[in-house]
């Protein structure tokens, strides 16, 4: 009788079917993926199914989630031993309920043709958006609606305070900033780089410019986007994987959250989510190592303040910007 693991996960969640094959073979078990919409939405499944949970491992949980994921109290703690290989500052739960996996930096960016056609310097830092020179460039996501959304507007409390991240965007508003629901719509039908858009700034993340390599039809030798990732610019997205409370099957759990930390699975991250992997061990694929850059000094925001105002940040937001 052949054990079930049950990954409750995002619809952006994807890896080879070849890893989780190999850990199939190794571990006599079938893993099966349940994906439940957005990460928000996802975690809302989870909680609201708790007395009866729908899986044994959620995956992809971010630090902007992470605190709610936790007051619900779903998840088991498990101190894995692969842990050891990730750094200190990925590990945002001591009680290791949640495990990180991966990362990356949401940010802006922006296409170099059109910056060096126009002869204007490409953006440096949050605060040369709302220069007269960058009006009507720049397309960000809705906080209330996407993650990179949320990720940035938490840049913007993380550089200018809780005091006057408000005054940004009423800048930002007066430059003709364009709002859109998602990234899909900002990065495939707004951005000057990958789409008949007419925007040359977009909110995107650190790791999108070797996806522009990667995915061309034609071999580049330099990313046609850069990322901009100066300190004080970008928000770092955590994501995590924890075990349901109420699994039956907590070994096999176990076992495949080492393997999600263990370098087989990690090293295929970058090239199936394009974000990074967090066990310092993994290699990155060439087209990483060569087109992405992170930010030495990204904004810190904590998860508990996270918590405590996300609700109120993003209706100030919405009050102040969209109306």
């Amino acid at each position: 009788d052949i054990t079930i693991v049950t990954v409750m996960t995002h619809d952006s969640f994807s890896i080879s079917e070849e890893v989780i094959a190999a850990f199939e073979k190794e571990n006599s078990v079938n893993v099966r993926f349940i994906k439940s919409g957005d990460a928000g939405a996802a975690l809302n499944q989870a909680i609201l199914s708790k007395e009866n949970p729908l899986a044994d491992i959620f995956y992809g949980i971010d630090n902007t989630f992470m605190s709610r994921a936790l007051e619900a109290g779903i998840f088991l703690d498990y101190d894995s031993k692969m842990l050891s290989a990730v750094d200190e500052g990925f590990k945002l739960d001591p009680e290791h309920r949640l495990l990180p996996v991966d990362y990356s930096d949401i940010c802006l960016n922006y296409d170099k043709a059109w910056f060096r056609e126009k002869g204007i310097r490409p953006p440096e830092s949050l605060e040369d958006l709302v220069k007269d020179e960058y009006r009507g460039l720049t397309v960000v996501e809705s906080p209330a609606t996407s993650s990179p959304g949320l990720g940035f507007l938490l840049a913007t409390i993380g550089h200018f305070g809780q005091e006057h991240y408000l005054d940004y965007w009423k800048e930002l508003r007066k430059n003709d900033v364009l709002v859109t629901n998602g990234w899909e719509d900002a990065y495939w039908g707004q951005f000057s780089a990958a789409s008949e858009g007419v925007r040359p700034i977009v909110v995107s993340y650190a790791s999108s410019p070797p996806a522009e390599v990667h995915y061309s039809e034609k071999p580049l030798d330099e990313a046609p986007t850069a990322a901009v990732t100066a300190p004080g610019t970008a928000f770092r997205q955590i994501e995590f994987a924890g075990i349901l409370k109420g699994t039956r099957n907590i070994e096999a759990a176990r076992k495949l959250i080492d393997f999600m930390l263990d370098t087989t699975f990690q090293e295929d991250i970058p090239l199936q989510m394009f974000v990074f992997p967090v066990n310092r061990n993994a290699k990155l694929p060439e087209v990483f190592s060569a087109h992405a850059k992170l930010s030495d000094e990204p904004v810190e925001v904590s998860p508990e303040a996270i918590a405590q105002n996300r609700e109120k940040w993003i209706e100030a937001w919405t009050h102040n910007v969209l109306r």
